[in-house]
């Protein structure tokens, strides 16, 4: 009965997705025979970029992103559109629909370009990432696997809103970013932190300097890498900012850092007097490197992060929790349509003293995902992958098949 039921939603969720993107398709063909008989820039645009990934059991949870699903089970419906408001002025806005459960607003931000002979611009609202690489490219298609790097995708057992008392009650949790619980705040299980949610924008403003061989950027923002916001949670503000260099053709090089404060309001409140004015910040720092050459696409990024933790109890967490997140990817074209691709990630931790030992705070996760892909036509997409992972100091490795169709107008 209880699998009967679980069929008949995802039909009706396959339904929805089908039917969407068969409006937004009817939408999008419209646009292209308008623009066909105008060469000026459209007052409004639509984009549209459906994708369906199904996926063999994650019992482990180790692509279970900070939205409580899996990368590697998702149905998402994207809808895209740009409305020019003058010469150098334009709104923009993102619409989602994940797995059939309703519509969000998952970008919405003015932007700017204040001086027409300047490549300048600010753009304010709920605002595309300036940190790191990966996060910056939204599409499906420039993701040549199904899997995310862990990085952007992980979840760790350390919460914003629920704070260990002691590094014994961190330990406890070790593992368990799926559903952690601490003695300190909200009193219920929940999800985790990642390094960096990927799968959400903070909501703040950024300017923007695009040169042809260097651009930098830097916003103030609402949240936190980890935990992105849309309404403020503690009166605290991130600082962000990302330097991209192009030194010659094929290679971009890249660096970000950030500071934020990520502990709710709610959770410091409940910390005793003298540990409520410290600083709970998330600090972070990211490298990146990009090269292109021929039929090969190279990437490699790096995330460091720190977050500081109160604690009340002995033992205490004398030091801010460490975490890094290295991977490295390659797709090459075998033929025209078909390539080939892999990543190889992996998340370590810090250590700290407790039960009379050192051990790491959370267990350190790696993952290898060879995969492929074939174009079908310019705007459909099919791609194959296979993910082993690991996940140290708990009795869990787990491969996982999965399969996805992609496509976009």
């Amino acid at each position: 009965m209880a699998r009967g039921a679980m069929a008949g939603r995802l039909t009706r969720r396959m339904s929805v997705l089908a039917l969407g993107l068969w409006a937004a398709g009817a939408v999008a063909s419209a646009q292209d025979g308008a623009a066909a008989n105008s060469s000026a820039p459209r007052l409004l645009a639509f984009g549209v970029e459906g994708l369906a990934s199904v996926s063999t059991d994650d019992d482990a949870y180790f692509n279970y992103s900070s939205y409580g699903q899996s990368a590697t089970r998702l149905l998402r419906l994207r809808v895209d559109a740009s409305l020019r408001i003058g010469e150098r002025a334009a709104v923009l806005a993102e619409g989602r629909m994940d797995n059939g459960d309703g519509a969000s607003l998952s970008a919405l931000y003015l932007r700017v370009r204040p001086l027409a002979d300047r490549p300048l611009d600010i753009q304010a609202g709920r605002i595309p990432p300036v940190f790191g690489a990966f996060a910056r490219r939204a599409y499906g298609a420039d993701n040549p696997l199904i899997g995310q790097p862990l990085a952007y995708q992980y979840l760790t057992s350390l919460r914003s809103d629920s704070l260990p008392a002691s590094a014994d009650d961190l330990l406890l949790m070790k593992g368990q970013g799926a559903a952690s619980y601490y003695p300190i705040g909200t009193p219920t299980w929940d999800t985790g932190l990642p390094l960096v949610a990927s799968d959400r924008w903070d909501t703040g403003i950024q300017a923007r300097w695009a040169a042809e061989r260097v651009t930098v950027a830097a916003a103030v923002s609402q949240g936190t890498l980890s935990n992105p916001r849309v309404r403020d949670d503690n009166s605290g503000k991130q600082v962000s900012a990302r330097v991209e260099i192009r030194p010659l053709l094929g290679l971009v090089l890249g660096a970000s850092a950030a500071r934020g404060d990520y502990v709710t309001s709610a959770a410091r409140a409940a910390l005793p007097l003298e540990a409520r004015d410290r600083s709970h910040a998330q600090r972070a720092f990211g490298a990146d490197a990009e090269f292109s050459r021929g039929y090969w696409l190279l990437r490699a990024e790096g995330v460091w992060s720190r977050w500081s933790v109160p604690t009340v109890r002995k033992p205490f967490l004398t030091s801010p929790l460490g975490a890094w997140g290295v991977f490295l990817e390659a797709r090459r074209k075998i033929r025209p349509g078909l390539f080939a691709a892999t990543r190889v990630d992996h998340l370590g931790f810090s250590r700290v003293t407790a039960y009379g030992t050192s051990l790491t705070w959370d267990a350190p996760v790696s993952r290898v995902e060879l995969g492929a892909g074939f174009s079908v036509r310019r705007n459909l997409l099919l791609k194959a992958a296979v993910q082993q992972n690991w996940r140290s100091g708990a009795a869990y490795s787990e491969k996982i098949a999965a399969a996805q169709a992609l496509f976009w107008y």
